[in-house]
């Protein structure tokens, strides 16, 4: 982790988090930041880590992997999918909507984070979906 210098916020930080178990960063921003006691995880694509843009195929892996991205990123962060507050869930076709919630269901198991599901026309390198999470830090 990075701490970064928060100007005019007193005595708080934020730190960058970086792992390479899910993707790098593609522009400015990062993987995830912990502030004020969450982590905020970017939107993640069901990127492979590891380089390239390898996205597998069908709405079911890339939701794994998706999902996968956010895992390792939060476990960077010493939090994990359990801590999961908030989710926001992008889709390019909401007809994909019921197998990408049987995943999600399967992967969080009996936990239940409030959710945003957004249609999006387009997702980056013909991704089906993106997620972006927030969640309590530490464990």
């Amino acid at each position: 982790m990075v701490v970064l210098n928060c100007s005019g916020v007193a005595s708080q930080t934020i730190q960058s988090v970086e792992t390479d178990q899910a993707p790098p960063p593609g522009g400015h921003y990062s993987q995830a930041l912990i502030a004020n006691g969450f982590v905020f995880v970017s939107g993640q694509l069901p990127i492979k880590p590891g380089g390239g843009h390898e996205i597998p195929p069908g709405i079911e892996a890339q939701t794994r992997q998706a999902l996968s991205n956010v895992d390792a990123i939060l476990r960077a962060a010493n939090s994990g999918l359990d801590r999961v507050v908030s989710v926001t869930v992008y889709v390019t076709d909401i007809s994909n909507w019921p197998e990408i919630n049987r995943v999600y269901a399967n992967v969080l198991g009996q936990h239940r984070p409030a959710r945003v599901v957004a249609v999006s026309p387009q997702l980056h390198y013909g991704s089906l979906v993106e997620i972006q999470a927030i969640a309590l830090a530490g464990k």
